[in-house]
């Protein structure tokens, strides 16, 4: 599994329609729904702040969640969508989806990076520049890989590595068609200057070169 799943608490909702979501505001609660899974539609409260934390933390969307609900089974859960206040920008209803194992979802898994003992590139005072340290990845809900393990084992400064050069868990694909960069091996700065002098050294020289 990616991690452990974070539970995400909530209350069963009595009532419904508009009259129980504004009392549920008032309450500093913000009301949701949970569907899907083949079971009723759930009504549920979350609490403002803690749901507002989640928010600004960010991919809420692309999270997978254990919600607790007091009297109902754990369920996993992944929002559909948030509606906000169109002035504050504030939540005022969450959807939830009931997922099933076989339920295809998108998810950020981490990437891991091994095998840096062995890359000549970062021996010779190369670094590593890791531009995706996530991956957003296509997933079953039942079989999330904890992460993706990317081998540095052999690369040279200049060396690139791209989604298309990784092996991917088992029923895993990317999210995006195009074959984007994970990581590369970069110059030292002292090297990278050191090539630029030697570069204008030798512009200059054949300057004079055609000057004489």
């Amino acid at each position: 599994m990616a991690g452990e799943i974070p539970d995400l608490e909530a209350l069963e909702r009595t009532g419904t329609g508009k009259g129980a979501a504004r009392q549920a505001r008032r309450d500093g609660m913000v009301p949701g729904i949970v569907f899907g899974g083949e079971k009723d539609p759930l009504p549920i409260n979350l609490p403002f702040n803690k749901l507002l934390q989640r928010l600004k933390a960010g991919r809420f969307k692309s999270t997978l969640f254990n919600l607790k609900v007091d009297g109902h089974e754990d369920v996993r859960v992944i929002c559909r969508d948030v509606q906000r206040d169109v002035v504050k920008d504030l939540p005022t209803h969450v959807d939830f989806m009931r997922l099933r194992r076989t339920s295809k979802i998108n998810l950020f898994i981490p990437v891991e990076f091994i095998g840096e003992e062995e890359t000549p590139g970062l021996k010779r005072g190369g670094m590593l520049t890791v531009v995706r340290p996530e991956i957003e990845l296509i997933v079953t809900a039942g079989d999330i890989p904890e992460k993706v393990t990317i081998d540095l084992t052999g690369m040279e400064i200049g060396d690139i590595v791209h989604i298309s050069d990784v092996t991917l868990p088992e029923g895993a694909k990317p999210t995006i068609d195009r074959d984007f960069v994970i990581c590369n091996i970069s110059a030292p700065s002292g090297l990278t200057a050191a090539e630029d002098g030697d570069d204008a050294d030798a512009d200059e020289g054949e300057t004079e070169a055609a000057e004489a």
